[in-house]
């Protein structure tokens, strides 16, 4: 039997066990607040969307007394409630924080649950980020070990591997010490959702439960380590017995030592990208670019008579299709010519362009079926360097435009700053009051000297 600290599992729970602000680098706390901040956004963004109200409404009907606040929803309830739905205001909008490395989206896993076990346990926002970083590492780690074949063999990480970092980050938000977080990363691989990728490759709404469906069971997960369950060190590397996650849930090749390679000197939330756009990453540099062609060059649509997306192969697969007026705003989040399209009537890609009438606006649904998605080779050859895009307009009487992205706003190379995601909560936010936004913002950028989450929380 391998002893704890000569695994990949036990050194990643040693880390998150340990993790203190007194000892963070300093722009990996200042990251943190901005996953925050960015989180808080796409909350407000989907609360927009319908389904997002009833599935709180059905959350609403478990009952129990609780402390832990349903974000924008006005009503508390138990941590793993809250943190379920959280999760899934998180993630529904799609324009959740990612990690290119990964394919994963651990805030809309991570966050939640830290959040929610910080109000049951009434702690401050130091601990809040440190239960942030150690969550962000773990999720992170582990995904990238897995990355791309996870996904390939039909899992979305942000489900499985986010429930690791949920655990991670409600143990340190417990105060557990090493032994009882490797129970909780043990647990997590126990009893965490598979998050079909049938789901979301197919346009399925219940895709966007993943985020709280991992935040929920990895809050489960640290309970039942405090409770005394036990669990093998080995639980992401597996044994002989070829029942490790990495194992079980990779059909192609992976590289277990991504989990621990630099474990402590590199920070992943420093490879972070935020969203500008409702929209899987994967569309954002096409998105960028029909965008930036509508402002410059003052783009009739009604003169649009060609639109040519060159891009890399694996955005061609998970974003190439076109989709139809009655598709659901998930089939829309995944379509380049639907984004392209919105983009180039409306000029953004928001909430609005999720709704049932957008989908369904006969101008972007005509405009849609004049994109073409190609691979272009040299900008496949960049790809995962770079997520290239071209967007190229043939326009009446023989006209050219075109606008190429090499790495769309939001990556750490192209930054988001907190201006722009605090525009991002102004923008994503319809009808919250501007000083309450500014209340969320100064609070959230200041968030290790809050003494208590509920200042945060009771303005949300």
């Amino acid at each position: 039997m391998s002893a704890a600290n000569e695994t990949h599992t036990g050194k990643l729970a040693e880390f998150c066990s340990r993790v203190s602000i007194d000892s963070l680098p300093k722009e990996a706390v200042e990251k943190a607040k901005l996953c925050v901040l960015d989180f808080i956004a796409n909350v407000y963004g989907s609360q927009q969307l319908e389904i997002v109200g009833k599935i709180g409404e059905y959350v609403k009907t478990f009952g129990g007394q609780g402390e832990a606040t349903a974000l924008g929803l006005g009503f508390k309830t138990g941590p793993h409630n809250a943190a379920f739905i959280n999760g899934v205001a998180g993630e529904a909008i799609e324009a959740q924080d990612g990690l290119r490395f990964g394919g994963n989206h651990p805030g809309a896993a991570v966050i939640p649950a830290a959040l929610a076990v910080a109000e049951q346990t009434g702690q401050g926002g130091a601990r809040f980020i440190e239960s942030i970083i150690a969550g962000y590492e773990a999720a992170n780690r582990i995904s990238a070990s897995v990355h791309p074949h996870h996904t390939l063999s039909g899992f979305l990480p942000t489900g499985t591997c986010g429930t690791f970092g949920a655990a991670a980050a409600a143990s340190r938000m417990m105060g557990h010490d090493a032994k009882t977080t490797l129970a909780s990363i043990g647990a997590a691989g126990f009893i965490l959702p598979i998050s079909m990728a049938e789901h979301l490759m197919g346009g399925y709404t219940a895709k966007i439960v993943q985020g709280g469906q991992a935040a929920s069971a990895g809050i489960t997960a640290a309970g039942l380590a405090a409770s005394g369950i036990t669990a093998p060190p080995y639980t992401l590397e597996g044994s002989s017995l070829k029942g490790g996650f990495t194992q079980i849930t990779t059909r192609g090749s992976f590289d277990i030592n991504k989990i621990t390679s630099g474990l402590g000197e590199k920070y992943t939330i420093m490879d972070i990208y935020f969203k500008p756009y409702t929209s899987c990453r994967h569309t954002h540099g096409a998105a960028q670019a029909a965008q930036e062609l509508k402002a410059a060059e003052r783009i009739d649509i009604a003169e649009i008579e060609k639109i040519d997306v060159f891009t890399y192969a694996i955005a061609t697969v998970a974003v190439g299709k076109t989709i139809g007026p009655e598709d659901s705003f998930v089939s829309a989040q995944f379509s380049l010519p639907y984004v392209v399209a919105a983009c180039l009537a409306h000029g953004d890609m928001s909430a609005e362009q999720l709704k049932a009438d957008s989908i369904s606006d006969a101008r972007v649904v005509e405009l849609a079926k004049k994109v073409k998605v190609s691979i272009d080779p040299e900008l496949n050859k960049a790809y995962p360097d770079k997520t290239s895009s071209r967007v190229e307009l043939t326009l009446a009487g023989g006209r050219k435009a075109a606008r190429q992205t090499d790495i769309p706003k939001g990556d750490p190379r192209n930054p988001m700053t907190a201006d722009d995601i605090a525009e991002k909560l102004k923008r994503f936010s319809a009808g919250l009051d501007a000083d309450r936004a500014r209340q969320i913002t100064d609070i959230v950028l200041d968030l290790e000297n809050v003494n208590s989450i509920s200042d945060l929380t009771s303005l949300i």
